[in-house]
């Protein structure tokens, strides 16, 4: 069944990529689904953004919108992810029920922004789930590193020398972001990490029994590096080596079954019986918590508007006091000022003697010749240009 449901998948695929956009893909449940969307396939769509030059196509920028068809989000069990606009982009899940769905994917071209919209139907067919799975860590790698089939025929590979068997089917893969893993920085060297978890029909070899065993269990729990016994070690490519101590194994033969469901009555109340209603709830006194919630901000608040008011009219007394204060001051001292002026000019009003002779034009204070106040060209205009102790008077 397992192997029919593989070769159904992969003729899907390849009807999808011969007869266009709107075929239909057919996937079985509890299977990983993965489809790659190829920059390349929709570049034609915009031939009038890219132009040839010297025989190669200019490469532009391109991202993948996708959604259910009427509805705004993906499906519950499918993801997208898309690194960078000039990567290709993928969508992958593990489907757990059957169903159809209609992918719708609009496609940008961020230069030009022109869009294009693709139509993906993708049908859930029911199968077995596999009764063994275990699930791996691999620490170097990222998701969109592992999902084209390339990497994963790989991995496989890997694995099924690990299990001991070829019969080998990856039932999932995640992103460690995705269980609550951290962001790594951006420096070489650091991954996000991916869950890659694979069924098979055959029981667990005695590699993976190894993770069941206490003394593994210990190791881990104490951070100690895990001793991998010889022969378990199966890793071709050092990305693609696992991580013991993150190992889960699932044996799905030993779980529980489903509770029944549960049984439906007439909905009539049998008789022999009076329906006695639960009683109400005991009443509340709702007055303390409106006392806190109510009064008491209500308090703080008055008190605080009191105490503003005090701040900006009470304390205005005191200022006005000292302002009137020295208003007085400055008035008595203009008045005394003025006072002491009227003062003086009354005294100077009633002095009855004659100016000083210092005071008058033209005054020799030697001879007390006083010269006329007519200006003259015989007079010297600074008489101190004579010597005042010489015999010799000027001539005249």
């Amino acid at each position: 069944m397992a192997g029919c449901g593989s070769w159904l998948f992969f003729l899907t695929v390849f009807a999808v990529s011969l007869f266009g956009a709107n075929a239909e893909i057919i996937i079985p449940v509890g299977k990983v689904f993965t489809h790659e969307l190829m920059r390349e396939t929709f570049r034609n769509d915009f031939e009038s953004s890219t132009r040839l030059y010297t025989g190669r196509w200019y490469d532009v920028p391109i991202i993948f919108k996708c959604n259910m068809q009427n509805f705004p989000d993906l499906p519950e069990w499918l993801r997208f992810t898309q690194r960078h606009p000039f990567d290709n982009g993928f969508l992958y899940g593990t489907p757990t029920s059957p169903g159809k769905s209609i992918i719708e994917i609009n496609v940008i071209n961020k230069q030009s922004y022109d869009t294009f919209r693709h139509t993906l139907v993708i049908r859930v067919i029911p199968e077995k789930m596999l009764p063994y799975q275990a699930e791996f860590f691999i620490k170097l790698r990222e998701i969109e590193k592992v999902l084209p089939s390339s990497v994963q025929n790989e991995i496989k590979q890997d694995l099924q020398k690990l299990w001991n068997t070829e019969a080998l089917e990856i039932v999932n893969i995640t992103n460690a972001l995705d269980r609550g893993g951290r962001v790594p920085l951006p420096i070489a060297g650091h991954f996000e990490g991916v869950y890659v978890k694979v069924g098979s029909e055959r029981y667990f070899s005695k590699c993976l029994q190894r993770v069941l065993t206490s003394e593994h269990q210990r190791q881990c729990t104490a951070g100690a590096r895990v001793k991998v016994p010889g022969g378990c070690n199966f890793c071709s490519i050092p990305s693609n080596c696992i991580t013991w101590c993150k190992t889960a194994l699932f044996d799905l033969t030993k779980a529980e079954p489903e509770p029944p469901a549960p049984t439906m009555g007439s909905g009539i109340l049998e008789s022999g019986g009076e329906f006695n209603p639960p009683e109400s709830p005991p009443s509340r006194d709702y007055f303390p918590d409106y006392i806190v919630t109510v009064i008491v901000p209500l308090v703080l608040a008055i008190i605080l508007c009191l105490l503003l008011a005090y701040i900006m009219f009470g304390r205005r007394e005191g200022v006005a006091k000292r302002n009137a204060r020295t208003n007085q001051i400055q008035m008595y001292h203009h008045h005394t000022v003025h006072g002491n002026t009227d003062e003086l000019r009354i005294m100077a009003g009633n002095r009855g003697v004659s100016p000083p002779l210092s005071t008058l034009p033209m005054f020799n204070s030697r001879t007390g010749e006083r010269a006329s106040p007519l200006p003259s060209d015989s007079i010297p205009l600074i008489m101190a240009q004579h010597d005042p102790y010489s015999d010799t008077l000027p001539r005249k």
